[in-house]
């Protein structure tokens, strides 16, 4: 795996959660989904669960799903499933919003899925488009 090639990076301007709702609205324009909608901002999830975080703490996790090409992919084999959790990172580091997003070369994929000849091609564009997506909403 090569850090610089799998580890997208941006900044923005933006509130950590204004960069959330404007990444979300990007996302439904090109019929994707923020499955954990209602527990992406972390503060709000450990605290409901007992954890404590201080009152600036901002880390918003957006799992990113495309239902109508998962439900073909996983239906095709399930072994791919283990690539599909796809989460973009939101949070505050000296005044700007920083933005985070894994995700892995077609040599990587065909490594941990191995015998599915199409999937590597099919992921890399999944993850071009969460890219520019994340570029749309900065």
């Amino acid at each position: 795996m090569n850090r610089n090639e799998n580890l997208y990076q941006a900044e923005s301007n933006k509130s950590v959660a204004q960069f959330a709702a404007d990444f979300k609205a990007v996302c439904e324009k090109y019929a994707f989904v923020i499955n954990n909608d209602t527990t992406m901002n972390m503060q709000t999830t450990f605290r409901a669960h007992g954890g404590e975080v201080s009152d600036d703490f901002d880390l918003h996790m957006m799992q990113v799903c495309k239902p109508t090409k998962a439900d073909k992919s996983l239906t095709a084999n399930p072994e791919r499933s283990i690539l599909m959790p796809k989460f973009v990172m939101a949070f505050s580091k000296d005044g700007k919003t920083q933005i985070r997003y894994m995700s892995y070369s077609a040599a990587d994929i065909a490594e941990m899925v191995s015998g599915d000849a199409k999937f590597p091609e099919s992921l890399a564009e999944t993850f071009a488009k969460i890219k520019s997506m994340i570029d749309e909403a900065k």
